[in-house]
């Protein structure tokens, strides 16, 4: 494969799993990147600690991937967790699982595994040039603008992967789509994933909560029920408790966050015990002492039923086990940890080369799939740029 060139667009996590197996098998690499330095999103989330894949088992692994799961399948199991752990190894990166199962660096930040990887990355020959900002096609030559000014590029593949839509401060801001779209690829909108949602809250609740955990908490939708905590904020709530029902709850013509405040407590409890406290103490002092319930949890059976004072011991157990929060509309995508939509599938072969563009590849969050947050965003990133080399490498055999 020696004197072959390929250009990669993207200097995230995909874009950079594709140099790495690129340049190991011989080939020249450039990635252009429109930011000042490459992986600035990967570095945002290793801020405060850099959760890299999950230890759970993998066929529950593959199932966080709802429906593009099937198409996702043979890039994860060519790079599973365990061989993503093996490939942090390889870079003097030990990892470890933490109590939820989560993957972690032991240095838990992305710092140093980036830097590893890019001195890596220097010693196969890859060139990685910065403040390039891809800007579409000229031909079959891509185009770029730089400091020094416009310049066109032709190499014998290319490589795109320049993320979803969320994040764009970051560099993912789907400026791409048009020039893609002109040459004839589907792309489905993008919407944000991971994100939260607002909720017409009271001044009073907004005011007095915002900014407020809301812990031990179990919380159902059509995803499933999942126990953690949440936080109020000033427009609705968010935390990793909603992410985990972000795209049911996107997606339901009316989306309800159904909270159970007392998951350690049966409803037939919760009522005898409100049942028998004294009846001269305030409603909100029964809810405390008989409910063991925390001021937020009090408050939010206020906000979303102001009557609930004047119900029943049972209705109100009713209450504690199932709250209905009404949301209103996932917040900004802009504001959201990552994002649905992208490519669609029909456009990607099996090597993960575009069939409108003979030549081209993509690969991470640009493609149309979503995952939870817990280390599967991560891990298909690196999986896609990983398979989309190798589909790059298949490909300049098969052209001679």
């Amino acid at each position: 494969m020696h004197g072959r060139q390929v250009t990669i667009i993207g200097g995230g996590p995909a874009g950079l799993m594709a140099a790495d197996v690129l340049s190991a098998a011989g080939i020249a690499v450039t990635v252009f990147e429109a930011m000042p330095t490459v992986a600035r999103k990967f570095l945002m989330a290793g801020k405060s600690g850099l959760n890299i894949t999950h230890s759970e088992d993998y066929g529950d692994f593959v199932g966080r991937f709802g429906v593009a799961q099937d198409r996702l399948q043979t890039a994860l199991d060519a790079f599973t967790p365990n061989m993503l752990r093996e490939w942090a190894l390889s870079l003097g990166q030990e990892t470890f699982v933490g109590t939820s199962g989560r993957v972690f660096p032991v240095a838990m930040k992305a710092s140093p595994l980036l830097r590893a990887w890019l001195s890596r990355l220097e010693s196969q020959g890859v060139e990685i040039k910065t403040r390039h900002r891809w800007v579409g096609f000229e031909d079959d030559r891509l185009v770029f603008e730089t400091p020094a000014g416009e310049i066109t590029v032709k190499s014998d593949a290319g490589l795109i992967a320049l993320g979803g839509a969320s994040w764009p401060k970051l560099g993912s801001n789907a400026a791409w789509v048009p020039w893609l779209r002109e040459k004839g690829v589907a792309i489905n909108d993008f919407q944000p994933a991971n994100c939260g949602f607002d909720v017409d809250w009271s001044d009073y609740f907004r005011e007095r909560f915002a900014g407020t955990p809301v812990k031990s908490v179990a919380v159902s939708s059509d995803a499933g029920r999942f126990e953690g905590e949440f936080v109020i904020t000033r427009h609705g709530v968010e935390g990793s408790l909603v992410y985990a029902h972000a795209a049911a709850l996107r997606d339901a013509d009316k989306p309800s966050l159904i909270v159970d405040l007392a998951p350690g407590r049966t409803e037939s409890r919760l009522a005898n015990d409100l049942e028998r406290h004294p009846r001269k103490d305030s409603f909100s002092n029964r809810l405390r002492k008989a409910a063991g319930l925390s001021p937020v949890k009090i408050a939010l059976l206020r906000e979303c039923r102001p009557d609930i004072a004047t119900l029943s011991s049972t209705e109100v157990a009713s209450l504690i086990k199932a709250l209905p929060i009404a949301l209103t509309s996932p917040r900004p995508i802009a504001e959201a940890i990552s994002s649905a939509g992208g490519i669609d599938w029909r456009e990607i072969d099996a090597n993960y080369m575009l069939r409108p563009l003979p030549g081209i590849f993509a690969a991470g969050e640009m493609l149309d799939w979503e995952a939870p947050t817990g280390g599967y965003l991560l891990t298909a990133c690196f999986a896609t740029g990983k398979a989309a080399a190798e589909g790059v490498i298949s490909w300049l055999k098969h052209e001679g």
